[in-house]
């Protein structure tokens, strides 16, 4: 298996554009829920991607893309927190792997390497939620992030239905309080 994890800058994430909407389209078609619901094609896919290619070119949000033998199959994103006193944060969102590519480690690859870029951003605190129970609750707790709580009915899944989101942390780098520069 030849795994690569890539950072899309601007002209590469247009470029991965109709890629990563085959994986937003696959994870809404599987009930994940990230934002949409169904119907939802690969097209409205490409839409929403497109419409965060400003952020992605201004540094905002950090995509990037896991390719499987050349082939994209995962993607995550890092959302930096702008304000000037949330500059040590950011969100880690829309962690996606392609149902045809799963169990393979590609998640846990797709994290190590978001952590690797916010630490390498200055972020020392990133935040996530996902729906309660999941198998992605179950990496991140692997993975060394810790639960904070349960939200009742605040996730719509795609048909509609609402559902538990669990909220987890990770520090990154020393722990303890620190000064904002």
């Amino acid at each position: 298996m030849s795994l690569e994890i890539i950072r899309l800058d601007g002209p590469t994430f247009d470029a991965a554009i109709p890629d990563l909407a085959v994986i937003l389209a696959d994870a809404v078609a599987g009930g994940a829920s990230v934002g949409f619901l169904l119907p939802f094609t690969p097209e409205d896919a490409a839409t929403w991607w497109q419409s965060i290619e400003r952020d992605v070119v201004r540094g905002d949000v950090i995509v990037i893309a896991a390719r499987l033998e050349r082939r994209v199959v995962g993607t995550a994103q890092l959302r930096l927190a702008p304000l000037p006193n949330a500059r040590h944060r950011a969100e880690v969102a829309k962690v996606l792997v392609h149902r045809s590519a799963r169990r393979r480690g590609i998640a846990t690859a797709l994290m190590r390497e978001i952590e690797r870029i916010a630490s390498s951003e200055g972020r020392t605190l990133l935040v996530l939620d996902t729906i309660a129970g999941s198998d992605a609750g179950q990496l991140y707790t692997k993975l060394g992030w810790t639960l904070v709580g349960e939200i009742p009915r605040y996730a719509g899944m795609p048909d509609g239905e609402l559902r538990p989101t669990t909220v987890f942390y990770r520090e990154l780098g020393p722990k303890g309080s620190r000064t904002l520069r």
